[in-house]
């Protein structure tokens, strides 16, 4: 039962159909904590965010969800997410690394991105797996103000959440789309990492030019 409810969350943008043609309206709910997770919790950069936004813009498409109630409750979820994120930064600091499940490559990752971009990171990292989940972290350890924090994650937040169901919503019911979702949403993953590859070679780059 346990690794059942698991499986559902862990892949939920594959399931999506059957759970909101078994559960209906619970769909929402459901759909608020697995957002909340991957945002608010930084033991679980895992959680499906892109495709499952994508997937339920499909849906919403098709009539089976409300777009707006969609867009309220996703969004509420990623904006809610990173504040936690964020506090728990902020309280535990650098010894989150001695958790098991955090990955010492990842924060040193995101810290990049903020000496890089600043607080506009936050924006940024939305659209990065990983990295999103580990940006309000960082900002908690590194004492951003809060009323700073906040401003980019509502922007970030709503721009993230507005993007991928419209981008759902529009192409997802496409016959293409329908017949070969899992790959759609295996390219949606992968095409999620390219800003960060991009940047990690640019930046490659760039130092190998300064040697010479």
């Amino acid at each position: 039962m346990l690794q059942t409810i698991l499986d559902l969350f862990l892949h939920l943008d594959a399931y999506l159909i059957g759970v909101v043609m078994k559960y209906g309206l619970l769909a929402y709910p459901i759909l608020f904590v697995v957002i909340f997770l991957e945002t608010g919790v930084v033991v679980a950069p895992f959680l499906p965010g892109d495709s499952l936004i994508f997937v339920a813009g499909a849906l919403s498409s098709q009539g089976l969800l409300s777009f707006m109630w969609l867009f309220i409750t996703i969004s509420l979820a990623a904006v809610l997410g990173d504040s936690v994120n964020y506090f728990i930064g902020k309280f535990i600091g650098r010894r989150v690394t001695k958790i098991k499940f955090v990955n010492e490559e990842h924060i040193e990752k995101t810290e990049k991105f903020y000496e890089q971009h600043g607080g506009k990171t936050l924006i940024i990292a939305r659209f990065i797996p990983v990295v999103r989940t580990f940006a309000p972290f960082i900002a908690g350890v590194g004492k951003m103000k809060y009323s700073r924090f906040f401003s980019y994650n509502v922007i970030g937040g709503l721009l993230w959440v507005a993007i991928f169901l419209s981008l759902g919503f529009f192409f997802g019911n496409l016959p293409f789309v329908k017949n070969n979702l899992s790959a759609i949403i295996i390219f949606i993953v992968l095409f999620s990492f390219v800003p960060g590859i991009y940047k990690f070679f640019m930046n490659r780059i760039k130092k190998m030019i300064g040697k010479k």
